[in-house]
């Protein structure tokens, strides 16, 4: 069986961001998503105006490949990074925590994501959107190298032959 684990993280994230702007009403940015920087170690607000939906998959990327539950607060530190300080070093900084917040209570929401104890983890239908989603990548990528064969299920390569 293929999983998220057998693609690779970017084009899972891409579309899976897709499938999310398309088929899942309960996930949409809010109207000050557009305005805002993702935070204090940002200079500048993100260029991708598609960047909540791309968040949302990373996370969701991430809470599938988590083995115990997550919260905002880890969640800040995995996509917070460098403030540039001027001739100061540069301090690490955690992202902001709003966006974190309202994407995982917007997949709380839609059913991908359900809360325990002290953070979230991906629910059963989470995890079965997130494996269809890396099928359909292998499948692609399978057709466009052959060579990966030698690591696709038997029933996949029956399937295509």
């Amino acid at each position: 069986m293929v999983t998220v684990r057998d693609v690779p993280a970017n084009l899972l994230v891409e579309k899976l961001a897709e499938y999310l702007k398309n088929n899942v009403p309960a996930v949409k940015p809010p109207s000050w998503a557009l305005f805002a920087k993702t935070g204090p170690h940002r200079e500048r607000i993100p260029d991708n105006p598609d960047w909540w939906y791309i968040r949302a998959a990373a996370m969701l990327r991430k809470l599938y490949l988590a083995e115990e539950p997550i919260g905002i607060e880890r969640f800040r530190v995995m996509f917070g990074g460098l403030k540039r300080r001027g001739s100061a070093p540069p301090h690490f900084k955690k992202c902001g925590g709003s966006s974190i917040r309202k994407i995982l209570q917007q997949l709380e929401r839609a059913g991908l994501v359900k809360k325990v104890g002290k953070g979230r983890v991906i629910s059963d239908e989470g995890r079965k959107l997130l494996d269809k989603i890396a099928f359909e990548i292998f499948k692609e990528l399978l057709k466009m190298r052959p060579e990966l064969a030698k690591y696709a299920p038997k029933s996949l390569i029956s399937a295509t032959s």
